[in-house]
């Protein structure tokens, strides 16, 4: 028998019997992505999370994980405006709504090569463009009394040795910018540190291309796959959290 099979007959046997004991446990995630991008024909944050809701952590994995035999994983999409004011509240909104375990916010960087994970949320809003709602604001802090930056909660070292399995490129950013992504990545860590067990981190998507070696972004294909690496490692970090999984330096 060979080792797929194996694997999955394990998952198997494991689903049935959590679900006559009553056991499955129920992890929430959301996904949030914004709206339409300037000059950007497809924006990933705006397809990908939804196309992670529509056909589920399961209808995703190309093979039964037996790790996660127990687990029920349900994914939300949330779509925001590119909007200094309104993107927070509208998935701060959302959050208190479905009380997700996890939320994973993604943004897009028109000229990574790859997946960028972000490690830093700043506590600064200093726009070089305006955004939906003409908002231009020039090195104004986005909370007076709050501290100088967060970190994020993923777990980004098991993230980027499953990458590096896929083949998907990647690499660590040191801050999300100070554009609308990092303000709603600052307010988004801000939220779950008054909170119990809630992880939650940033992830800039590049452009979606589909043409083989392209010097900037990735195809749908390993957009899609990419994101659900970060939902299953950010779950299993989740379940069994461990300082092994941790990069931020």
């Amino acid at each position: 028998m060979g080792r797929f099979r194996l694997r999955a007959v394990a998952w198997m046997r494991r689903a049935r019997r959590a679900v006559r004991l009553g056991t499955m446990e129920q992890i929430n995630v959301v996904i949030s992505g914004f709206g339409p991008y300037e000059d950007v024909e497809v924006n990933p944050a705006f397809v990908v999370p939804s196309l992670l809701e529509t056909r589920g952590f399961d209808g995703l994995q190309s093979a039964p994980d037996p790790d996660l035999a127990e687990v029920e994983i349900s994914i939300n999409a949330v779509r925001l405006p590119i909007s200094f004011a309104k993107a927070w509240p509208q998935l701060r909104a959302s959050l208190e709504a479905m009380s997700p375990q996890i939320v994973i916010a993604t943004g897009l960087k028109r000229t990574a090569r790859g997946v960028l994970l972000e490690r830093c949320a700043m506590n600064l809003m200093d726009a070089d463009k305006p955004d939906v709602d003409n908002a231009l604001p020039d090195r104004v802090p986005i909370d007076p009394q709050g501290p100088a930056a967060y970190w994020t909660g993923l777990p980004l070292r098991a993230i980027i040795g499953d990458f590096a399995r896929g083949g998907i490129p990647v690499s660590l950013s040191s801050d999300a910018g100070t554009y609308v992504c990092n303000s709603l990545f600052y307010n988004l860590l801000h939220w779950t540190a008054t909170r119990q067990r809630t992880l939650a981190g940033f992830v800039n998507l590049p452009q979606i291309t589909e043409s083989e070696h392209s010097q900037h972004g990735l195809s749908m294909r390993q957009q899609v796959e990419a994101c659900r690496i970060i939902v299953e490692q950010s779950v299993r970090y989740y379940l069994q959290p461990s300082s092994g999984d941790i990069l931020l330096a």
